[in-house]
């Protein structure tokens, strides 16, 4: 008689709920070490884009610190990483400059409200209707902007900034073929770092950028005047600051998705924004939404996988800033630099652009990727791009699906009916030119139009159906239509003969 097996103790249960990563020390190395390289580079970005949005740099220092750590509890995307940026700035800038601080810092936490309805309604899934072509405009436009971003870092600037750059690069390309134990973007800033102090070489550095907090943020109510007039000035940016949130979030999820081959929540992601934006906002930032260079970093660059990462990122970030300010002060900008540029250069999409690919792509796909591309860097705004791109995409697909529309006509021998079989999908761009296909005048009595082989889509298509048979009726005919499917019937049943006024 064998006996039950005993039951498992409260610790095994534990740990069978624990990832298993928990327990991984080489995934504990790669979370933590990728988490320091993404706040080192946090640091003069936060600061930059509280430039942009004309606020101190504790404004989004803070930012960046409250949105990592809460995104990397409440998002649907783990690794990824949230801080202040500069579409963001970009979109309450004006608020601040005409209104101030306290109606910025509202408008935040609106800001995080209104994502929170739309990712509960559903918008995550809008997702879907984004081809691929703009996905790969996305991304080049996106290694192109974080390479113009440097740019200006490389400007008027003292010499031994550029052989510093090049030394940098050099380290991240021919270090990890000596180990990847150490992430090589930290090497290239400890490296720099300490050449640049031991041989005391003048070069601007992070401490240029502004004056790091020296303590933590006190959550607290912002300081407006809770009013409709209050309500009515910051609404327009507060949601405009939501969609735009919402739009490079769910890009930058799907990108890390087709980069480490998973799947994310997106409607959790987009709720895990608002969130994290009210939390901001009641901790005094200026907001913000998925930093795709940062998470570049982490990802591509780094390696990182889990939630660890994304939380360290914000934790480390206030660390370094509060206990170790004079030391991240003399980081020389050109150690950031370098790692950016890396960064744009691993992920802009080489193969996309090869002269091969070029030849095989269809003109329209190359069309709609380069519209994103110029979008996108002549806005600096990463949703214009992908917004104008895909209407640009749809059109587009409307004309090339146009074109699949046919009639061919088949007279009886007697010469009493005439059949027309419609082939293809009739919408607004195909059916528009239906009721030029049939010869009114000299058809017989009998007109019978097979759509079979059809499938009509659009209020449009039943319109252009309802003006054929009036034109036949003009000339004492008649017009059978037969072969509709379950839902093209369904559409032409509840439209035909309510579309016109005649």
């Amino acid at each position: 008689m064998s006996s039950a097996a005993p039951a498992p103790s409260p610790a095994a249960r534990l740990r069978g709920l624990k990832p298993d990563w928990i327990s991984d020390p080489k995934v504990w190395r790669t979370e933590v070490l990728a988490g320091l390289v993404v706040a080192l580079a946090l640091i003069p970005e936060a600061i930059s884009f509280s430039i942009i949005a004309g606020v101190d740099p504790a404004i989004g220092l803070f930012a960046s610190f409250t949105m990592a750590v809460v995104i990397s509890i409440v998002g649907g995307r783990r690794a990824m990483i949230s801080a202040a940026t500069g579409a963001i700035a970009l979109v309450v800038a004006p608020l601040n400059r005409e209104h101030g601080l306290g109606h910025l810092i509202a408008a935040v936490i609106l800001a995080g409200a209104f994502q929170v309805v739309l990712g509960a309604l559903g918008v995550a899934k809008l997702m879907r209707f984004i081809p691929r072509s703009v996905m790969v405009g996305f991304v080049n436009s996106l290694a192109i902007l974080i390479f113009m971003a440097q740019v200006p870092e490389m400007r008027n600037v003292p010499w031994p900034v550029y052989p510093l750059i090049v030394g940098g690069l050099a380290l991240m390309v021919f270090f990890p073929r000596i180990t990847t134990v150490v992430p090589a973007p930290l090497v290239s800033i400890v490296v720099l770092t300490v050449i640049t102090v031991a041989a005391g070489i003048a070069v601007p550095t992070v401490g240029d950028k502004g004056e790091l907090p020296s303590s933590l943020p006190v959550p607290g109510l912002p300081d407006v005047p809770f009013t409709p007039e209050t309500l009515t000035t910051i609404a327009p940016y507060a949601f405009a600051m939501a969609l735009v949130g919402l739009m490079e979030s769910l890009m930058t999820a799907k990108l890390v998705d087709d980069i480490t081959d998973t799947r994310s929540d997106k409607t959790r992601e987009s709720i895990g924004q608002g969130i994290a934006n009210i939390v901001t906002g009641f901790f005094g930032g200026m907001g913000g939404c998925a930093m795709i260079g940062q998470t570049m970093i982490n990802v591509k660059v780094s390696g990182a996988r889990t939630r660890l990462s994304t939380f360290l990122a914000g934790a480390f970030l206030m660390v370094l800033c509060i206990v170790f300010g004079p030391v991240v002060s003399d980081i020389p900008m050109a150690a950031l630099v370098a790692v950016m540029v890396m960064v744009s250069f691993a992920t802009f999409d080489w193969h996309s652009v090869a002269p091969k690919t070029l030849r095989r792509m269809p003109a329209g796909e190359i069309a709609v990727m380069l519209v994103t591309v110029a979008c996108v860097v002549a806005t600096h705004n990463l949703a214009i791009g992908v917004v104008v791109g895909s209407v640009t995409a749809m059109v587009v697909f409307a004309k090339r699906v146009a074109h699949l529309a046919e009639v061919t006509a088949v007279t009886d021998p007697d010469g009493t009916t005439v059949v027309y079989r419609v082939t293809g999908e009739l919408f607004f761009a195909s059916s528009n030119d239906l009721v030029g296909r049939f010869a009114y005048a000299t058809d017989p009595e009998k007109v019978v139009i097979d759509l079979s082989s059809a499938h009509i889509w659009d209020a449009s298509s039943v319109a252009a159906l309802d003006a054929v048979e009036t034109k036949y009726a003009r000339h004492g005919k008649t017009v059978e239509i037969t072969g509709l499917n379950a839902l093209s019937a369904q559409l032409h049943d509840k439209l035909t003969g309510e579309l016109s006024a005649h």
